[in-house]
């Protein structure tokens, strides 16, 4: 049920939409309760007893989701969860099972998947062909010699063909890793190297922005780079190549899916690895991190069915990489038989309608993006509900960074007055969202609605206190399936329990700064390593840009603060401007009293510097803890690798920055223009 969405500048909080009085009798979180309560005896008001229920009884929320999902389990369990202890939580001793005989459960020729992309015409694979294939690579797998544990890697773009890889590779008990062709030859030797894959499936290129990169020198530096590699097999993507014009000593895709084959699934335990998902790795090599079969698939299970909602009849798509936990996220949509739309390119390419473009097209349901690409459509003026038809759609997602309140009354208004926005975070970490939406709860202005089921997320103060209505750190104090299994080579541990638990014992610290509202919905203020820590004031850095990004002129921007423990230090502002626009004295005092109106006189920067671009991960995060650690005077090649920076050209203003405030008897130079 929509609200009428103000035109003026909206208020965190304001009411945009709310569940319709049959909600609870359509959605799947509705058919949940009422088998809650015909099958388990529990009756609930609303959602909040249900959540509150969900992170205290464990026990009986998990085993709820493994019943009411009907896993399928070649060996049951014999105990839910043994230990609560964090680390150390084992789940479903004694289940075995396999990630993707759940994905194949469906077989028929309703569409599996529908693939768009930049470089060929659209391909849909049925649930029928989608089975054949990967019976076919598992085959191939097999007389590889690739069995249970053994690792495969992908070199390949968001394409069915990866997909087909990755369940024959799930289907064997084999062990799966994925970068994408744009990611640079030292990144994904860091990645790929430390868990020593036997098979590379790799592409022969991509295409993005309409500008075509072929890869096969990079495919055969990478096959020399990995010593543990026996097999590689070789993805035509750009186009079909001779055999003089392949990977020399491949094995061609087309020779694996051919013939028919059983399809076979190997069980195994619960907490067997199914993938390995990579930390940023903007410094040092990045963290493999390994989630099992078990886990994934009920936590996905939950996520998708519950909270966004989806059933057999909907088609859904996320904007992503095969380098990003979303797609791991997105292929998930198989376990309820829903239909997949991959799509392959630049979101912005020829135009910022290609993916609304591409939801008309394919009839989508569920809309998956990125804040940033919101906020750039948002800015940009397009009107996506004038200009496509997007009647199909009735949910739309949003993750990778805060979403302002004013992006989420442009999806209302501009995007479908009726849809659920699922304003989305989570991590890598766990491989899901923790907060997010749900078909029972209203949708308010820059608020994430709720708590996702079985996450008991809290803010902590600096002693550990759970705090409501302010800013604290955002903790998990109950475990969940989807937690890492494992950091690969870390056998004491000693890596994984650094990175989550140093802070509060026992307590999963995420790394996010986050408020839990008094009405249970919660706000997300970006990464608490980047803070803005302003005479006491902390603040997170995604207030700072809804301010900043909302000055008529300003097209990005990003903020530094210099403080370090103890130590105030300055509040640098980096910002790109419109063409024909310059940083006058005009523009100046207008971005001193918005900030100072708006956020406090704390936040008014002490210097403002104009830049061509603002650097972004491969992930499009803004780098902000490596841009500080340059400006503080470390050598850039060791405060990032360059590898994980998607314009790695934009960190040479901020290291000439530094060299001149060396040069100049300080961490940085003097301002250039200073404001009081």
């Amino acid at each position: 049920m929509a609200h009428e969405v103000p035109t003026q500048k909206i208020m965190e909080g304001a009411l945009l939409w709310e569940p319709s009085r049959q909600a609870r009798v359509r959605s799947n979180m509705g058919r949940y309760l009422r088998w809650l309560a015909e099958h388990r005896d529990r009756e609930f008001a609303g959602y909040s007893d249900l959540w509150e229920w969900s992170v205290s009884d464990l026990t009986g929320f998990w085993s709820s989701l493994w019943d009411f999902f009907q896993i399928r389990a070649h060996r049951p369990y014999a105990q839910v969860l043994a230990d609560t202890r964090m680390p150390g939580a084992r789940w479903f001793q004694g289940a075995e099972l396999n990630y993707a005989e759940h994905a194949l459960r469906r077989r028929d020729e309703h569409p599996a998947v529908i693939a768009g992309s930049e470089t060929r015409p659209p391909v849909t694979l049925t649930y029928n062909e989608l089975s054949r294939q990967t019976a076919a690579v598992a085959a191939a797998l097999r007389r590889m010699g690739v069995g249970r544990g053994d690792r495969v890697v992908a070199y390949l773009p968001n394409i069915p063909e990866t997909l087909v890889a990755f369940l024959a590779t799930a289907s064997l008990g084999a062990i799966w890793a994925s970068c994408p062709p744009e990611f640079g030859l030292r990144s994904v030797v860091d990645r790929f190297r430390q868990i020593e894959p036997r098979v590379l499936f790799a592409a022969d290129g991509y295409r993005f922005k309409g500008q075509t990169y072929d890869r096969r020198p990079e495919v055969i530096q990478l096959r020399a780079s990995l010593p543990t590699l026996e097999h590689l097999v070789f993805v035509p993507y750009l186009k079909e190549h001779p055999p003089q014009e392949a990977v020399p000593d491949a094995t061609h895709w087309s020779d694996l899916v051919v013939g028919r084959h059983d399809l076979a699934f190997a069980p195994v335990p619960f907490e067997h690895p199914l993938w390995v998902l990579y930390s940023s790795g903007t410094t040092g090599p990045p963290k493999a991190i390994v989630h099992g079969h078990g886990g994934i698939l009920l936590e996905h299970l939950k996520a998708l069915a519950l909270h966004l909602d989806l059933t057999d009849a909907d088609r859904f798509f996320w904007y992503t990489t095969t380098g990003w936990m979303m797609w791991n996220f997105l292929v998930s949509g198989l376990l309820l038989g829903s239909t997949l739309l991959l799509y392959d390119g630049h979101p912005g390419h020829p135009d910022l309608g290609a993916l609304w473009r591409f939801a008309q097209e394919t009839r989508m349901t569920y809309f998956g993006t990125s804040a940033p690409h919101i906020h750039t459509c948002m800015r940009a003026g397009i009107e996506p509900g004038r200009d496509f038809d997007l009647g199909s759609l009735k949910g739309l997602g949003s993750t990778g960074a805060p979403l302002t309140p004013e992006a989420f009354q442009w999806v209302y208004e501009k995007v479908h007055p009726h849809l659920l926005l699922n304003p989305f975070s989570g991590g890598t970490d766990l491989c899901t969202g923790i907060v997010g939406a749900c078909p029972l709860v209203p949708v308010r202005a820059g608020e994430i609605p709720c708590r996702l089921l079985g996450a008991s997320v809290e803010a902590y103060d600096e002693q550990g206190h759970s705090v409501v209505d302010q800013v604290g750190e955002l903790v998990l104090t109950r475990p969940m399936p989807s937690m890492p299994v494992r950091f690969w080579n870390d056998a004491d541990d000693r890596r994984y329990r650094e990175s989550y638990f140093e802070s509060f014992p026992g307590v999963w610290r995420h790394g996010d700064w986050i408020k839990v509202t008094s009405r249970r919905s919660c706000v997300i203020y970006g990464r608490s390593d980047s803070t803005l820590n302003r005479g006491g004031v902390r603040m997170g850095t995604s207030e700072f840009y809804r301010v900043i990004e909302d000055i008529p002129g300003v097209l990005d921007s990003l903020v530094i603060d210099t403080g370090e423990l103890g130590r105030e230090g300055e509040l640098l502002m980096f910002i790109v401007l419109a063409p024909g626009i310059a940083l006058d004295d005009w523009l100046r005092a207008r971005i001193s009293d918005t900030l100072r109106r708006e956020l406090s006189p704390r936040h008014v920067p002490d210097q403002i510097h104009v830049v061509g671009e603002v650097p972004y991960t491969l992930n499009g995060k803004k780098v902000e803890v490596p841009v500080k650690r340059i400006l503080m005077g470390t050598p850039p090649e060791k405060a990032i690798s360059h590898d994980a920076v998607r314009n790695p050209d934009s960190l040479r203003y901020f290291a000439e920055l530094a060299e001149r405030g060396r040069a100049g008897g300080g961490p940085i130079c003097a301002p250039e223009s200073k404001h009081s």
